[in-house]
Parts: structure tokens; C-alpha cells; sequence
């Protein structure tokens, strides 16, 4: 169907920018590129949307971008390979520390989700399946996000879709930070030469000094029994974000009774070729199939 309709898309669409093709032995990927989903004072925020061509109602993943919270963007999303076998990425830039403190990057994520489910309909996926995924500092906001599903703290105002849910469905973080209590504690001093001046961005001060505000912004302190599946990807021998974080959430998750897996790559650094590779995409592949098709709401009973 898309095959067939993707031009009259394209022409009716104000807010897309353009529009690129790749080919492949799957399915083809469209981009859609530069579609705002909010707008914050004048600061635009903005997503690419990935979708597999021909394919009925893909299942939706959103792409959350790393950089330390205070750098990166939403323009080097590394998994093609999975808009190649049939899933929608979402790739989604947030106000980064310098311009905003937390939590105001998880009130953008949770905005371009709502704006998503809005506009399922218009774009063609399945937003009723929606998966988040992301690396290093945006892995910690996927699992942030994930873990917080209808938090009345992180939701936020921000977008003009807030009749909608911001809910997730399945998490893939990878090495992500998930306890800013402890991270510094076990961090190498390469990594504290990192951590230290990003969690002096992020949050407008170092953990110990506001630990409620660390708390609030640890994924470690929000797991219940209502959490979607999480599969976590992370090196061991990673000198920016320790493993042990991902040990604690996925530790948390095992007391729970929850589904949740942790990928060690033996000898893996802060990400490389390795994590993308062919293994990683098909376990990706087969969680995502998996647990999106169970339909978990994620709702929190109450927050």
C-alpha cells in the first residue's frame, strides 16, 4: 500500500522535509526527514521518521540518540537493518543539557511518543506497538522512559498531543547509565573524566548533592511489576558507562519476576561494530517480535 501512496504522503505533509530512498534485499526504507513534534518556546524538535516500504502496520520503535546528554543527534541512526525487516524507527532529537536540565529531555522523548500514537494513522505503523531504543546517554533515557510509563513527575506539558499515551511497550538500552548514585562509585577515572561534567549538566549538580533529583532521574528507582520487557546490550569491558549499571536494572527487574535479558559482549568497549553486528541484530530482532506482538501496556498502576 505504501508503494502506491507514498508521493500523495510526501505532497500533503507541510512539516516533512525530504525524503530519501535506500535499496536493499528486503524491504526498501523510506525517510521521512525533519518532522516537527513540538515545539518548545522557539527551540523546534524534530524526528526522522524510517519505514519499510510495502510493509502492512509496521510495529514502531523510537531511536533515542547518545552524546553524554549534552551532544549528539537524531541524523546517525545505526539500525537500518531492522526498518529492512519490517520495523518503523522513529529517530528523535531532545533539547540537550546546555539548553535544558533534566528532566526536559525525557519530557521530549515522551512528547514525540504521544505525537507518534497521534499520527499512527497518517504514516502508516502500528503505534499500539511501540518499542524505544537507544545508546549510552540515550540509553538510559529509553530505560528511563520505558520505566516510567504515565510517571505524573516525567510526563511533562510539552507537544499538543497530551490526550495520547506516552507508553512503551519493550525497551532495548544500550550501556546505558541506570543509577546515578552509584555510577560514579564504580566508575574508571576515564569515565569519571566523562560522567562527572555531564551529570553536572544534566542535572545541575552532582548526584550526592541532589539525591532525590538522581533518583527521580535513575531508572533503578522506578521498576514495578508493570514494566515492559527489557533486553540490554552492554561491553565489559566499557570505560565510560560500568557494567555493573546495567547488572543493577536488569537485577531489579530478575527480583520482580520481569522480562529481562543482558547481552554481555565480552571484551567490548563504549560501543563499535560489534554491537550492530549480524548476532545483535537478530536478537534484537527476535525480542522485538516477541514481546511487541504480546501487547504489555506498560501502564504504571500509579505514580
Amino acid at each position: 500500500m505504501r508503494l502506491c501512496v507514498c508521493g500523495i504522503i510526501l505532497l500533503s505533509l507541510a512539516s516533512v522535509g525530504p525524503m530519501t530512498t535506500i535499496a536493499n534485499d528486503q524491504f526498501e526504507i523510506e525517510i521521512l526527514r525533519d518532522i516537527e513534534f513540538a515545539k518548545v518556546d522557539e527551540f523546534s524538535l524534530k524526528l526522522d521518521l524510517y519505514q519499510p516500504v510495502g510493509a502492512a502496520s509496521p510495529p514502531l520503535m523510537v531511536w533515542v540518540h547518545g552524546g553524554a546528554w549534552r551532544a549528539g543527534s537524531k541524523d546517525n541512526m545505526p539500525l537500518n537493518e531492522l526498518v529492512k525487516r519490517g520495523f518503523a524507527i522513529a529517530s528523535i532529537d531532545y533539547r540537550l543539557s546546555p539548553v535544558a536540565k533534566f528532566p526536559a529531555q525525557v519530557h521530549d522523548c515522551k512528547a514525540a511518543i504521544r505525537f507518534l500514537r497521534a499520527k499512527a494513522r497518517q504514516y502508516g505503523y502500528d503505534a499500539s506497538k511501540t518499542g524505544i531504543v537507544g545508546s549510552s546517554a540515550g540509553g538510559h533515557l529509553a530505560a528511563e522512559i520505558g520505566v516510567t510509563n504515565g510517571h505524573s513527575k516525567l510526563e511533562g506539558t510539552v507537544g499538543k498531543h497530551l490526550d495520547q499515551s506516552s507508553s512503551v511497550q519493550a525497551i532495548v538500552d544500550y550501556y546505558g547509565p541506570t543509577n546515578f548514585l552509584t555510577i560514579l562509585k564504580q566508575s574508571t577515572p576515564h569515565g569519571l573524566s566523562v560522567r562527572v561534567p555531564a551529570l553536572q549538566l544534566l542535572l545541575g549538580s552532582q548526584p550526592e548533592e541532589n539525591a532525590a533529583l538522581a533518583k527521580l532521574a535513575s531508572p533503578v528507582f522506578h521498576v514495578d511489576k508493570n514494566d515492559p520487557p527489557l533486553l540490554m546490550i552492554h561491553g565489559d569491558y566499557d570505560p565510560q558507562v560500568p557494567i555493573n549499571q546495567s547488572h543493577e536494572l536488569h537485577g531489579c527487574y530478575k527480583e520482580l519476576g520481569l522480562t529481562a535479558r543482558l547481552e554481555i559482549i565480552h571484551g567490548g568497549a563504549h560501543g563499535g561494530p560489534q554491537f550492530h553486528n549480524q548476532a545483535r541484530i537478530d536478537l534484537i530482532d527476535q525480542f522485538l517480535k516477541t514481546h511487541l506482538r504480546e501487547g504489555n501496556t506498560g501502564e504504571k498502576s500509579s505514580n
